[in-house]
């Protein structure tokens, strides 16, 4: 099991939360307990960078809903950048990938 390792920077358009390794049951709660410490304001965008995820479960997905109500709650967006292939395809098949925004590379939101 690779643990999770999530690393913040602050860009123009809002802060940006790289997450690496696993984000599966025993990991989730540390995603969930990071997103609620950033700062957001209306029109920012959350972006959680994927591109160093290994593997996500459902109870990672339940986290990336939980953190797509956060932004809402403060007036922001959230996307999703560099989503991994596996959890591109679940988010499909679930229809995920209409509720949020996927981003292709690891960036900030470009407005």
């Amino acid at each position: 099991m690779t643990p999770l390792n999530i690393t913040h920077r602050a860009t123009a358009t809002g802060p940006v939360l790289h997450v690496t390794g696993e984000l599966d049951y025993d990991q989730a709660a540390a995603l969930r307990r990071r997103i609620e410490e950033v700062s957001l304001r209306p029109g920012q965008c959350l972006t959680l960078d994927l591109s160093g995820l290994e593997y996500c479960d459902s109870t990672g997905i339940t986290t990336l809903l939980a953190a797509r109500q956060y932004a809402q709650a403060a007036g922001a967006d959230i996307a999703l950048s560099a989503v991994p292939p596996a959890l591109r395809r679940v988010l499909g098949i679930v229809g995920l990938d209409q509720v949020f925004t996927l981003r292709p590379d690891g960036g900030p939101a470009v407005s």
